[in-house]
């Protein structure tokens, strides 16, 4: 069943960048930390909007990185910026669903030992079967499934993006 249709999810995708730039306002530079691979496409389109959004007047610089902790238990999570890079910065950890909060959590842990200024998670679909202290803070659709079901979010590769309940 489709949950989300392209104009939605473009809807959505413009209302969490206009609230990533209110709250981050004055911030010389937002980072932005795709996970894996449609959290990067997702961040993609997100920097894509926050360009758009982004006025004349807003001096921000906008960065999309890839953060890979697909396995963190046999490797440690993968930056592509360097500790320095990323000192004191905001960053903005970016996926298309929220399951357990396990990908998020273990995603934190690299960017914790670099002391950013801050670290906030942005996400398509949140779905409310948290297993980690983990909390979204800009959300597209906040969804309550059950444990069986599952959500597929096409947003790569495609001619009309979409999110489906299955």
């Amino acid at each position: 069943m489709q949950i989300l249709t392209d104009r939605q999810i473009r809807q959505k995708i413009r209302r969490i960048a206009i609230e990533i730039l209110e709250r981050n306002y004055g911030e010389p530079e937002i980072i932005l930390a795709g996970l894996n691979n449609n959290g990067l496409g997702f961040a993609k389109l997100l920097l894509t909007e926050l360009q758009a959004v982004a006025t004349q007047s807003t001096k921000i610089t906008l960065t999309r990185i890839r953060l890979n902790p697909a396995n963190p238990v046999e490797y440690e999570p993968e930056v592509e910026l360097t500790a320095e890079e990323l000192r004191g910065k905001s960053i903005i950890i970016v996926d298309d669903v929220a399951n357990t909060g396990r990908t998020i959590f273990y995603a934190v842990q690299p960017l914790l030992r670099v002391v950013p200024k801050k670290v906030e998670v942005a996400v398509l679909v949140d779905r409310q079967h948290k297993s980690f202290p983990i909390k979204a803070d800009y959300v597209g659709l906040l969804l309550a499934t059950t444990l069986r079901e599952d959500i597929e979010v096409r947003i790569r590769d495609v001619e009309e993006m979409a999110v489906y309940l299955h």
